[in-house]
């Protein structure tokens, strides 16, 4: 948390509220990055398992990705939007979302680069077998397995 309150009973309020570290302006900035680089080596690995749907799987440390047992092909950009929805199964994900976790932070928001990719995604991942990425009219993507709807 960075912020201007510096009284300690901010500072334990910050900390019980989910905050990993506090840090009060002014700041150093070397300080900052020191404890960004502190809180990324106390973190616990990610779990090196693969995501599932249905009959599709994705090896992220692979990065292939299978539907029912054939090989799909994805761009980089396909496959950071399918993992990013497996790991958000049966949650709604903007387009907003998708975009600022797949695509860097000069993505022109307006443009339909993410309606685009979502659609092609689909053609190869739906081919003959159950949909799993559904449009949510207004509000962004879900994935969602067969038996869930």
């Amino acid at each position: 948390m960075l912020t201007a309150r510096a009284t300690l009973q901010d500072r334990v309020r910050g900390l019980n509220s989910g905050a990993d570290d506090y840090l009060k302006k002014p700041f150093d900035f070397e300080e900052l990055l020191a404890r960004i680089h502190a809180l990324l080596r106390r973190a616990a690995p990610e779990p090196d398992v693969c995501l599932r749907a249905d009959d599709l799987v994705l090896d992220p440390r692979t990065r292939t990705v299978t539907r029912a047992g054939s090989g799909v092909e994805l761009t980089a950009k396909e496959f950071a939007i399918l993992e990013y929805l497996l790991r958000h199964k049966g949650r709604v994900i903007s387009r907003a979302v998708l975009s600022e976790h797949v695509w860097d932070e000069n993505f022109d928001a307006m443009s339909n680069v993410v309606d685009v990719t979502v659609y092609r995604l689909r053609e190869k991942i739906h081919a003959g077998s159950a949909a799993l990425v559904h449009t949510v009219r207004g509000a962004g993507y879900v994935l969602r397995e067969p038996a869930a709807e």
